[in-house]
């Protein structure tokens, strides 16, 4: 139904129907990573996975669109000049010469980021192709440059994936980070499968349940709960999807990945936070798929559900890059921003490769966005 075809719209970069995802798919199989068979050998077991499928916590809203409301959607959402940056996005070069800190974060673009805890350095989402997509040709292409190839990274210690969504999981990129870094993949039940048939060496894969953590050294790696779902190609929910606990011996970063606002948000800032720095994903909202994806107002909130009353500083993600929603470029920033100055929450917005130091006392100072 085209409702259904609506929700993927909004929920993944592999978007489309038909004649689209076909082309899409021609020559790139690879992308795709492990069938269900391989990734129920792992799922089964889980509390959070029955009939086949992962579930939410929490059940989907019921969102009721017209099918004027749904075409005008679908219009919007391939109208590429309906929306977009008015000039070029200015991109910096981020300086991987500087020793990892107590706790800061380098931006580089959509859910892509370094976030540095304790001397630690965890890469986030990884997405270095220059389409979310199973196909080179074919999909969203990025709005601006990679600030810096993967191999000027510095050494990484871990890598942590939310979910198999293209966006988020990027298998070209996961081949290269495989030769040239030497850390451990942490990822959602499920997830591995994808790894092994891309080369990632049992040893460094690192898989859990909602709830579970790995340790790496002094840090605590928590698989945390996200409202969302999962898909590479026609079959959904076979693979988890997650948000992530940084837990340092004196710091404490969130990576909210990919997420509709849900009440466990508060649950995990009791049960491992409060926490100094959250990434919180802003981007690609609209009210025909509000469990999936917060808008920026949720975004602020789940950030103060997961704080000391909102102490620590918000930075954006999921924003940018790629054209995955039909607001306005610059929208999820302004709204959010708005958000919160009215809840007293420290935001910052970096620019693509630009590293952010927790916490100044007026962190926002250049609004780049404004093209």
């Amino acid at each position: 139904m085209l409702s259904s075809a609506i929700r993927l719209v909004g929920g993944t970069a592999a978007l489309a129907t038909g004649g689209w995802l076909l082309r899409a798919l021609h020559g790139a199989p690879s992308a795709l990573g492990a069938g269900a068979d391989a990734i129920a050998k792992v799922a089964d077991g889980s509390s959070n996975y029955h009939d086949g499928v992962f579930h939410n916590l929490e059940p989907a809203s019921l969102i009721s669109l017209t099918r004027q409301d749904q075409w005008r959607l679908l219009h919007d959402m391939f109208d590429g000049a309906k929306s977009g940056p008015g000039r070029p996005i200015p991109v910096i070069t981020p300086d991987t010469g500087i020793p990892a800190a107590d706790l800061a974060v380098t931006w580089y673009g959509h859910s892509s980021a370094v976030i540095e805890v304790d001397g630690y350095r965890v890469l986030a989402d990884p997405v270095w192709s220059r389409r979310c997509s199973p196909s080179r040709s074919v999909g969203p292409q990025r709005l601006h440059p990679v600030p810096a190839p993967l191999t000027a990274l510095p050494a990484i210690d871990a890598v942590i994936i939310s979910h198999d969504h293209y966006d988020h999981l990027d298998v070209d990129t996961i081949k290269e980070l495989v030769q040239t870094q030497n850390s451990a993949f942490y990822v959602p039940l499920g997830i591995g499968a994808h790894l092994r048939t891309w080369g990632v060496p049992e040893d460094r894969i690192v898989e859990l349940d909602w709830n579970q953590a790995g340790e790496l050294g002094e840090l605590r790696i928590v698989c945390t709960p996200a409202r969302h779902f999962s898909g590479r190609f026609l079959t959904r929910n076979t693979t988890l999807w997650s948000s992530w606990a940084i837990v340092g011996p004196r710091h404490r970063a969130f990576f909210g990945g990919d997420t509709g606002y849900t009440a466990s948000f508060a649950d995990i800032g009791d049960e491992h936070g409060p926490f100094d720095l959250t990434l919180m994903p802003v981007g690609a909202y609209h009210p025909g798929w509000p469990d999936i994806h917060m808008n920026p107002e949720e975004a602020v909130r789940a950030h103060r559900d997961v704080t000391d009353a909102g102490k620590g500083l918000f930075v954006p993600i999921h924003w940018a890059t790629f054209r995955l929603a039909p607001h306005p470029w610059s929208e999820p920033i302004e709204r959010m921003l708005a958000a919160a100055t009215e809840s007293a929450v420290a935001a910052a917005v970096p620019r693509p490769g630009q590293r952010v130091e927790t916490a100044p006392a007026d962190p926002q100072t250049d609004p780049w966005w404004r093209l």
